[in-house]
């Protein structure tokens, strides 16, 4: 959620700074702002609403300078105003800032009891205060943030100017990304690679507790301790075209559709042509490790705890290691039983979700493996866990997450197999057939491509009914709940997923002829249990639709609205099961004329509690 920008170089920066907000917008915001220094003055334009808003106002009122940064709030402290709007100021320093201050209340009373009169109602402002007071006291700018940080509790990315050093930028980071781009005509800093792509290629990420200095030619970046850091750029190889939609309606489509591709780039380098070798080299374990392993605990948020609740049924089967699912907002105010003996499991589509990243660190101080499992190359997940296997989906820039959780699962199923054969819990057989099914999946998804116009004929039929139940039974049940999520989301529709065993236990009362349900029934070992939900929601009136393997005659004897899938092994079906339910979330959003990339509310990394 929120989003920085900055540049410092040789070019007008305005247009600079717009058009690297423009690519974070998935992001999700409810504000922006620019400032830019020239002349020993910094000025600024904000706006509520969206970056057309402030375009506009630029226009009435354009900035001039080569030194600026810029901003997308949303909003925690203080409502969505202009007054609110970053960035802030307080004497010569201006500053934006993602994160949290979580002793905000404390530091403004304690600023205001020196008096120091505040513009704003967030959080952000006692940034500019802090580092203010010290400059006026005499310190030089980075010995001002360095001591102003000390007294910050929570997290943060924030860029600073000072209106006495024209032509520097300052940054620092604690548990909220900052990416830092080397230029040929300048230095630009962002919260996301997306936003730099046009101008560099060439980036640094920058770690926790460390702060920058840029200038047009350099970047100094040392610790909050004062010790300097040596710099190691990172070349992004994907391009700018990766974060656009060539050609579709959406940004989530566009992602829907690159799902094939995006198993490929997760398959690459890890399977061999015969599928009679997996290899994950990431993984810096060896045999005996993995056998002293006697608890799985698997922790996420959103989609990707979907992602994990799939994966505990196929680590259990797999590996015969008990495995334990949770949300991470939960998990971290629990005391798990955890030890040396545990492995604890990670997954974060962006890498910096804030809730897993503190369970995380929870997790590694009672002595447990973690294993990050993330879509963005050193991010703050991947950093500080013990081991990271990267989805490698490419950019997405939908906040519905498609292609990475797609992604995720597979990585998850692949790590399956490999503690399976690792602990001689999974025959070489089995593994070599799961891992060849793998390799097909690609080619499935495009036969169900080829119903999208079905599903979207069964979209516009539905496209006004508000309350939707999703079911499914073990693998599946936790496809019905993203499925029903990702309606949700996009469509604001009310709609829950349930497992179809619990349907007589309280779902059943819902169900009406204004009810749509989803039912999973594809061809696996609770197929005929699926099967009955079917009918008994069809008996009361249900409009039923139902996701099932090709060509099955007993669902096409029952006359529902149906969106096949191929045919494959019963362990790998939510693999193929989720795609219809993702075309149909979207569809229905895209005919309700709703602003399917960016949904109301929601941030496509929570970077805060």
């Amino acid at each position: 959620m929120c989003g920085i920008v900055g540049y410092v170089g040789e070019q007008q920066c305005v247009n600079i700074l717009m058009n690297s907000l423009s690519r974070l917008e998935y992001r999700g915001y409810d504000s922006a702002g620019v400032a830019v220094l020239a002349g020993g003055q910094t000025r600024m334009v904000r706006s509520v609403g969206k970056l057309s808003q402030l375009k506009e106002r630029l226009r009435a009122e354009p900035l001039l300078g080569c030194t600026g940064i810029a901003h997308t709030r949303w909003a925690t402290h203080g409502a969505p105003n202009e007054r609110n709007a970053h960035p802030h100021q307080s004497g010569k320093i201006t500053v934006v800032h993602n994160g949290i201050v979580e002793n905000h209340r404390e530091l403004r009373a304690a600023l205001q009891a020196q008096g120091r009169k505040f513009n704003s109602e967030t959080d952000t402002e006692i940034f500019a205060h802090l580092i203010d007071l010290r400059v006026q006291a005499g310190m030089d700018m980075v010995e001002a943030l360095r001591e102003a940080l000390q007294h910050i509790r929570g997290s943060y990315a924030i860029a600073a100017l000072n209106n006495d050093q024209p032509g520097v930028i300052y940054v620092a980071k604690e548990a909220s990304p900052l990416v830092i781009g080397l230029g040929d005509r300048g230095n630009l800093i962002a919260s996301d690679v997306p936003a730099l792509l046009p101008y560099t290629r060439r980036v640094i990420y920058l770690r926790d507790s460390e702060i920058a200095v840029l200038t047009s030619t350099q970047v100094k970046v040392s610790t909050l301790a004062g010790e300097a850091v040596e710099i190691a750029p990172v070349e992004i190889h994907w391009d700018v075209a990766a974060a656009e939609k060539n050609g579709h309606k959406h940004f989530m489509h566009k992602e829907i559709h690159e799902q094939p591709n995006a198993l490929k780039e997760t398959l690459r380098g890890r399977i061999d042509e015969s599928c009679e070798t997996l290899t994950l080299p990431e993984l810096r374990w060896d045999k005996a490790a993995i056998q002293d392993f006697d608890k799985i605990f698997i922790i996420a948020c959103g989609t990707s705890n979907h992602a994990g609740m799939v994966a505990k049924y196929w680590f259990e089967e797999l590996t015969q290691i008990p495995v334990e699912t949770d949300i991470a907002s939960e998990f971290r105010y629990r005391n798990p039983i955890m030890d040396k003996r545990s492995l604890a499991i990670f997954i974060s589509q962006s890498g910096e979700t804030a809730d897993t990243l503190a369970a995380l660190k929870m997790s590694r101080d009672k002595g447990a493996t973690t294993l990050a499992i993330s879509n963005v190359m050193d991010s703050s997940i991947a950093r500080h866990a013990h081991h990271v296997l990267y989805t490698q989906a490419g950019p997405e820039i939908g906040v519905a997450s498609t292609k990475a959780f797609m992604t995720q699962l597979l990585v998850l199923f692949l790590l399956g197999v490999h503690l399976g054969r690792a602990r001689d819990t999974l025959s070489r057989e089995r593994a070599v057939r799961y891992l060849d099914q793998a390799k097909l999946l690609p080619a499935m998804y495009l036969s169900i491509f080829k119903q999208e116009d079905s599903i979207v004929e069964m979209a516009r039929r539905f496209v006004n009914v508000h309350d939707w139940l999703f079911l499914g039974r073990w693998v599946q049940f936790p496809i019905a709940l993203e499925g029903a999520l990702k309606l949700k989301e996009i469509s604001y529709a009310h709609a829950e997923g349930y497992a179809a065993g619990e349907m007589k236990h309280g779902p059943i009362a819902l169900i009406h002829e204004g009810v749509v349900v989803v039912s999973i029934c594809t061809r696996n070992r609770v197929y005929e249990k699926v099967l009955s939900n079917v009918q008994e929601a069809k008996a009361r009136g249900g409009q039923v639709m139902v996701i099932a393997t090709e060509g099955d005659p007993q669902i096409l004897a029952e006359g529902a609205d149906t969106i096949w899938v191929p045919a494959v092994d019963e362990l790998l079906e939510p693999l193929l099961a989720v795609l219809p339910l993702q075309l149909l979330a979207y569809h229905i959003a895209d005919l309700r004329k709703l602003d399917v990339d960016q949904p109301r509310n929601l941030a496509k990394s929570v970077t805060v509690e």
